[in-house]
């Protein structure tokens, strides 16, 4: 559900805008129904228990009126109070009478009692509310707990009397727990479709989001020149700043080629001069001047070319197809090379995309192509294929170039890469092609690699950012 918008990776562990808000939305619900449902829950029970109070002081006053009433026959018969399990032996529902001012209390109880007494709730510091009266839970008979509703009532010569009605809570505690559980299964349905509603509500809002990448994602892969389509009026200031920052790149880009090519061609143009005038003259300093002003040249360009290079890298959108490229040089250096009758073979994975220009591909695979032809015996081979794991979180690809030449030394190796460095002066060049490849491949990124190949002389292995 969340796969289409995922956070930047800065450290490992920042998960996607759409993940956060889900999650966030889940806890904060869950949080909520939680609270509701010890609030209803405190409620429930409270108002059960209210409700229970109630029905003993029906119970309660009926006894109280019939001890108030005077004479001597106060005395309750079976079935007056309407609850057959007074009546029962230790049912679980109680009364008792307790005279108090009298040296020896006197009793009087309820069949099912049976001879026992009930506990006092003034003796277990329940604090008596209005009128005197008092209500709570204690230990009843056969350490069952009961609910306790008493009163003391004072009738004048008559005396003073306690009087309990008492219940016991199984029945109350099953209602109780019958809600607790019917709210939970409420709660529990309601928690998942919020759940549901939390994502359809995340994926509906961050649909703009999704179609703005999906516009950045055509524009880095090079289908796209700039964002297009209409936004919200939250996001449409960012897809305008997005495309004036796109435009402002490529004017950037524009210039600083520009400014290159004009100091290649200031430069060039006096140097070429002094090459000629040098050539004139066989005097020591014109040689002189003929040696500087070559390796002046070589500075120059490869300096121009690196800059060129380093401009092109943070093109937007820039992509090249690796196989057309690959089999145009093939062909070119097939004939450069026709007269050695070099074999050139090339063996790429169909779909492969250069995250770059085709002018920085084409120098950097052209001069490993040059350097190979230079030194093969019989063949030159050239392969690229995606690789499976990703470089820095980046799909990359690998072109392995390799040839069947005297091969070169490991001590050599790293020699090679520097920067106008001629391993042997027999063979032509500025000794500049190596080193071009090897800035190239660090300003995109990737790696390269020198290593024996198993057709006798040297491989070399690119590893560059693939689309």
């Amino acid at each position: 559900m969340f796969a289409g918008l995922r956070g930047a990776k800065s450290g490992g562990g920042t998960r996607s805008i759409a993940r956060r808000l889900f999650v966030s939305a889940i806890l904060w619900s869950v949080a909520l129904l939680l609270v509701a449902g010890v609030i209803i829950s405190d409620i429930y029970r409270r108002t059960t228990e209210q409700a229970f109070d109630q029905r003993l002081g029906v119970y309660l006053r009926a006894i109280v009126a019939d001890v108030a009433t005077p004479g001597d026959d106060q005395r309750l018969e079976p079935g007056q109070l309407g609850e057959p399990q007074f009546e029962l032996t230790l049912s679980g529902w109680y009364w008792e009478v307790t005279r108090l001012d009298v040296e020896k209390p006197e009793f009087r109880a309820s069949r099912s009692l049976f001879a026992m007494q009930l506990p006092r709730l003034s003796s277990l510091g329940v604090q008596a509310g209005l009128g005197g009266s008092r209500s709570g839970y204690a230990i009843g008979p056969e350490g069952r707990r009961i609910r306790i509703v008493e009163r003391e009532i004072d009738i004048g010569d008559s005396g003073i009397y306690l009087v309990q009605v008492a219940a016991t809570t199984e029945e109350v505690e099953a209602q109780i727990w019958r809600f607790y559980i019917a709210l939970a299964v409420t709660f529990g349905v309601l928690a998942v479709a919020l759940a549901g509603a939390a994502a359809m509500q995340v994926r509906f809002g961050l649909r703009p989001l999704r179609a703005l990448q999906e516009e950045v994602s055509a524009i880095r892969q090079g289908e796209r020149d700039k964002i297009e389509g209409r936004f919200s009026e939250d996001l449409a200031p960012l897809a305008g700043e997005l495309n004036l920052l796109i435009d402002s790149n490529r004017e950037i880009l524009e210039r600083a080629r520009t400014q290159v090519g004009n100091l290649a061609h200031g430069l060039k143009t006096p140097l070429s001069v002094l090459l000629n005038d040098a050539r004139t003259e066989a005097t020591p300093l014109a040689e002189k001047v003929e040696e500087q002003a070559r390796i002046m040249s070589d500075q120059v360009t490869w300096y121009l070319d690196r800059a060129r290079a380093a401009a092109r890298t943070n093109v937007i959108g820039a992509v090249t197809e690796v196989e057309p490229a690959v089999a145009a040089l093939v062909r070119t250096f097939q004939k450069i090379y026709a007269g050695r009758g070099l074999a050139f073979t090339a063996q790429v994975e169909a779909g492969l995309k250069f995250r770059g220009e085709r002018q920085d591909f084409e120098e950097m695979i052209g001069n490993l192509l040059d350097n190979a032809g230079k030194w093969a015996s019989s063949r030159v081979e050239i392969s690229a294929f995606p690789l499976a794991e990703a470089e820095a979180g980046r799909p990359t690809f690998e072109t392995v170039i390799e040839d069947d030449g005297p091969g070169l030394p490991h001590d050599e190796r790293a020699r090679a890469l520097a920067r106008g460095l001629r391993l042997d002066e027999t063979k032509p060049g500025s000794g500049l092609g190596l080193s071009i490849v090897s800035d190239l491949v660090a300003l995109h990124g990737g790696e390269v690699k020198l290593e024996d190949s198993p057709l006798g002389g040297l491989r070399v292995r690119l590893r560059l950012p693939m689309m």
